[in-house]
């Protein structure tokens, strides 16, 4: 019965532990408890009437026309935050404007005029379901159109001795369907105009999310100089191993954050969560270093090269009896024609019923004949019309005759061009030290509008750019977390969206309670019986409950050893007694 019990229980746990996976992988909800710890520059603030009234609760002093009902909601109250530290860029556009912004009146090459132009509409604006009123961000306005703005830095950035930290804040309010939400940092050149940026402007980073169809991509992307020619080659960070999905579905705002480091190491972060991480020098795709040998481009394979490793034996001679005109399947002269079978009557019979349309013109349509139909006869025989031998596979069949394969004697391998020193190649084991940058910008197309940016920020200090965030991503996320829904609207809402959940949410209800049912009242009921039969001394059924049995002989063999000796009278009495008692067809009281 223990056992029983058991089973059901975990079987239960098991049934809701899938649910609840279920659920949250369906709403791919973030649990984290919001930060509490905000800095000094954040004001977040439960109401002081709030937390008083929150204290006469629990040292049970309630008013009398307090309304039931949950406690309320803790209030985040939005604060601007301030750049602390060492940095070089910061902006939170909580001013409304884009004075310090330049947007691009350039056109784009090699493209059609209608949408060549980079007339792709920006706003500052609050975001639509934004829980902290006053947060202003840019918004991306227009879908299908090129857009490009940029801003100048407070001076350039010098790669040296101190990482590199870049991050920012996006939000896809309308969802994703085709476009890019990735930041450039624009090269330090003698030529840069901001009035002329386009998609060819030098960068020296491209960082940032990026989506078309099922392709979700977070790019790290790094233009490296060749020490030798002086051209620029980019390079691909290889691609996370997260899955970046539920980041451009959510319409939750996500900090995105790169940070490259002067040995070379780079981590991407979302949410201050590492996605992605690895080393310039390793882990970039093409790589940094070319190789120190490549094949000679004037090596040629030489035309008597046998790369043949098998090939027909030459000394091979055909068999005189093979004979490769045999056909490969031959008539059954074994096959006999089955009783009955009709040869005078065909397969398909003209209609009877059929008549020829009104409007036939047999100048122009032809003769014209009854469509072809069944014929009845010969749905009661095994067959009809001349009657042929089945065909089966000819045994003395052999087919084309080839030389077998043997082992080539000749063989040289597969060729290969000679390798040669790379007059190309160069050392670079430094490729951090980067072409200095001094503006950031936005160069982007997209099919969906509504792109929430906010909070850029480039430093060099790690602890300035936590607190940055924490001041701006981390307060909307407080906000998030304290106007999540429950448990059960998670539930809900997830069944609205996916159907199918409510099969899962009925099954783990019903499941263990069937089961709880069965098992534990068939238990009752048979423990139930076996007291019973002990209690009495009436004859029981040949078939028992197994466990019923056993305890029965085990209360009997102890009874056996803690009394003396019997007599042979009485044990040839407690026999028949014993006989009588379990002989299904005695329904009398057994006699003393």
């Amino acid at each position: 019965m223990e056992l029983k019990v058991r089973y059901v229980l975990l079987l239960a746990v098991g049934l809701w532990s899938t649910l609840l996976l279920t659920t949250v992988t369906a709403h791919q909800e973030e649990e984290d408890e919001p930060i509490m710890e905000m800095g000094g520059d954040m004001d977040v603030e439960d109401e002081m009437e709030e937390l008083d009234h929150g204290e006469e609760l629990l040292d049970g002093e309630v008013e009398a026309d307090m309304p039931p009902g949950p406690p309320p909601v803790p209030k985040v109250t939005y604060k601007a935050p301030e750049p602390t530290g060492e940095h070089f860029f910061a902006e939170s556009f909580d001013m409304g404007t884009l004075d310090s912004w330049v947007l691009s009146k350039a056109k784009k090459e090699d493209i059609d005029e209608d949408i060549a132009k980079y007339d792709g509409k920006w706003e500052v604006e609050d975001m639509k379901d934004g829980k902290l009123p006053g947060d202003k961000g840019l918004v991306l306005k227009s879908r299908a159109k090129h857009h490009a703005i940029s801003a100048q830095l407070l001076r350039p950035f010098i790669f040296d001795t101190k990482p590199l930290i870049v991050q920012y804040e996006v939000n896809f309010q309308q969802g994703i369907d085709c476009g890019g939400a990735y930041v450039k940092l624009l090269s330090q050149t003698p030529d840069l105009n901001l009035d002329e940026f386009v998609d060819k402007t030098p960068y020296t980073i491209m960082f940032g999310p990026d989506k078309c169809g099922e392709d979700y991509k977070l790019h790290f992307i790094f233009r490296h100089k060749n020490p030798k020619t002086g051209e620029y080659e980019e390079k691909h960070a290889k691609k996370p191993d997260s899955d970046l999905r539920t980041y451009y579905t959510d319409k939750k705002t996500h900090l995105y954050t790169l940070v490259v480091n002067p040995d070379n190491s780079f981590e991407v972060l979302v949410d201050q969560a590492v996605v992605n991480s690895g080393n310039l020098l390793t882990d970039m795709t093409p790589p940094i270093n070319p190789a120190a040998e490549i094949e000679d481009p004037d090596d040629h394979k030489p035309e008597d090269w046998d790369e043949r490793p098998k090939i027909q034996d030459p000394d091979a001679v055909k068999p005189e009896d093979w004979d490769e005109d045999a056909p490969k399947q031959i008539p059954d002269e074994d096959a006999v024609k089955p009783d009955g079978w009709l040869d005078d009557e065909s397969e398909y019979t003209s209609d009877p019923d059929a008549v020829k349309p009104e409007d036939w013109d047999e100048d122009m349509d032809g003769e014209w004949e009854a469509p072809q139909v069944p014929n009845a006869l010969c749905e009661t025989a095994p067959g009809c019309g001349a009657w042929q031998r089945p065909m089966i596979d000819n045994p003395s069949y052999k087919g084309k005759w080839k030389a077998p394969m043997i082992d080539n004697p000749n063989y040289q391998g597969v060729w290969k061009p000679r390798k040669i020193a790379n007059p190309a190649f160069f050392e670079d084991l430094h490729p951090f030290r980067m072409t200095p940058f001094n503006a950031v910008g936005l160069e982007l197309w997209s099919m969906s509008s509504d792109i929430f940016f906010d909070n850029f920020f480039i430093t060099n200090e790690r602890h300035t750019a936590d607190r940055w965030a924490n001041d701006g991503w981390g307060l909307k996320k407080a906000a998030e977390g304290a106007a999540e829904p429950g448990l059960v609207n998670q539930m809900m809402t997830a069944a609205d969206e996916r159907p199918w959940l409510w099969v899962v949410y009925v099954l783990t209800v019903a499941v263990p309670l069937v089961l709880i049912i069965v098992f534990c009242c068939t238990g009752k009921k048979t423990a139930a019986a076996a007291a019973d039969y002990k209690k009495t001394d009436e004859p029981q059924p040949d078939v028992k409950e197994e466990e019923v049995v056993e305890k029965a002989e085990a209360d009997q063999v102890k009874e056996e050893k803690s009394q003396p000796a019997p007599s042979p009278f009485r044990s040839l009495q407690k026999q028949e007694d014993d006989l009588l008692r379990r002989s299904p067809r005695n329904r009398k009281l057994r006699k003393d």
